[in-house]
C-alpha cells in the first residue's frame, strides 16, 4: 500500500478543537503555523459545520494563506425582521474615521501593487505612510501633530492586523525609520466592490476632513 503524503491525525477530536479555538483567538495565517494550517485544509469541512452552530462563518483564503471567523450575514424574513436572532460572538470594532480612510488609501495601495508586478509583499516605509495621508489633509494642519497622528493611526492598525511592523534589519525600502508589511487580509475587509467606489468614497473623505469633523464607522 503506498503511504500518504499527508501526516494523518492521531487525534481528530482534539485537532477540530485546536482549531475552532485558535481561530476564535484571532486569524490564522500559514505562515505563522503550517502544521495548524495543514489541520485546517484537511478539517474545513468540520470546522464549518462546528462554528455554523455558533452563528459564525469561515472565510478562508488558501491562495493568500489567512483564515479567520466572522458573523453569519443577518438574514431578513417577510416581514424585513431579522431571522438570525443569535447574539453576536464576534463583535463589530468600530474604527475612526482616520483609521477608516486610512485602510482604504492601504486597500488601494496594495491594489495598485498587485496589478504592477509578481511581488507578493507590499512593504511601505513610515514615511511613505504618511504620504499617503498627506494629500488628504488640509494644507495648515500641524506637520508634527499631523505625524503624531498619522503614527497613533498606524499603531492602531498593526494592532488590527492589517500591519505588520517588520524588525529594524529590514531594508527594503532603504528609508529610515519603521518598515511596514501590509497584511494581505485586509482584501478580505476591503473587497474590489468597494474599491469601485472608491474615487467617490475619497471625495466624502477628504470633505469630512476639510469640516474637521471626526466620525466612527465599522469596520
Amino acid at each position: 500500500m503506498p503511504e500518504s503524503n499527508t501526516e494523518p491525525l492521531s487525534e481528530p477530536g482534539n485537532a477540530l478543537s485546536v482549531l475552532v479555538i485558535s481561530l476564535l483567538k484571532g486569524v490564522l495565517y500559514l505562515e505563522h503555523d503550517p502544521s495548524l494550517w495543514n489541520s485546517l485544509i484537511l478539517l474545513q469541512a468540520r470546522v464549518r459545520d462546528h462554528i455554523a452552530v455558533l452563528g459564525l462563518e469561515l472565510v478562508l483564503d488558501e491562495a493568500e494563506g489567512y483564515a479567520f471567523l466572522r458573523a453569519q450575514p443577518e438574514v431578513e424574513d417577510e416581514t424585513g425582521s431579522s431571522a438570525n436572532q443569535l447574539p453576536r460572538l464576534i463583535a463589530r470594532r468600530p474604527l475612526s474615521f482616520s483609521v477608516s480612510l486610512l485602510l482604504a488609501l492601504l486597500r488601494k495601495k496594495l491594489a495598485e501593487f498587485d496589478a504592477g508586478g509578481d511581488a507578493t509583499r507590499l512593504i511601505l516605509s513610515r514615511e511613505e505612510i504618511v504620504e499617503l495621508v498627506r494629500v488628504f489633509l488640509p494644507e495648515r494642519s500641524n506637520e508634527a501633530k499631523m505625524i503624531d497622528q498619522i503614527e497613533t493611526h498606524i499603531n492602531k492598525i498593526v494592532e488590527l492586523g492589517f500591519l505588520r511592523r517588520l524588525k529594524p534589519n529590514v531594508t527594503v525600502n532603504a528609508e529610515k525609520g519603521s518598515n511596514f508589511e501590509v497584511r494581505r487580509i485586509l482584501k478580505a475587509f476591503v473587497d474590489a466592490q468597494w474599491l469601485s467606489d472608491f474615487d467617490d468614497r475619497l471625495a466624502a473623505y477628504q470633505a469630512q476632513l476639510n469640516g474637521n469633523d471626526e466620525e466612527d464607522s465599522d469596520a
